[in-house]
């Protein structure tokens, strides 16, 4: 992975974790005003997440790296995002698998993991890179509000 400096998020926690990945998958956005991005096409994404807490885990950690790699690498590498029915939809413009809702999912689906850990660590930042020159940051907080 090419070292990459990424935007940080401010947050109240003591500590940060940040975990870097990339998935190759294919995608569409079903709407014909998306252009060219309504045809199938792939991307190798380049993701970055950021997690932050204040308390460890019965093992030393915020999360366990490999737990996050798995959450999202091993289901979304080499698939066809839109046949994550469950996840993304072609009826429901907030279910398009365009780079901002992937970005909100994958958010989503790390949070719900996070949830039912003991220590309680909050997914704070997305960062998802579609192309050498687009990107989506997703802050699921923005304005503050950690729910605790």
């Amino acid at each position: 992975m090419i070292q990459q400096i990424y935007p940080s998020v401010m947050h109240p926690f003591r500590y940060e974790l940040n975990k870097d990945m990339h998935f190759a998958a294919a995608h569409y956005v079903p709407s014909e005003s998306a252009g060219a991005c309504s045809n199938v096409h792939g991307h190798t994404y380049f993701l970055n997440v950021t997690v932050a807490g204040n308390e460890l885990d019965e093992t030393g950690f915020l999360v366990n790296f490999s737990q996050i790699k798995k959450l999202i690498h091993d289901r979304f590498d080499h698939t066809m995002l839109n046949d994550h029915s469950s996840l993304f939809s072609d009826e429901d413009p907030s279910r398009f698998p365009t780079t901002e809702n992937v970005a909100r999912i994958v958010c989503e689906l790390i949070q719900a993991y996070l949830d039912r850990s003991a220590n309680k660590a909050k997914c704070v930042q997305i960062f998802l890179r579609e192309t050498p020159t687009s990107y989506v940051v997703y802050r699921p907080y923005a304005g503050g509000n950690y729910g605790e």
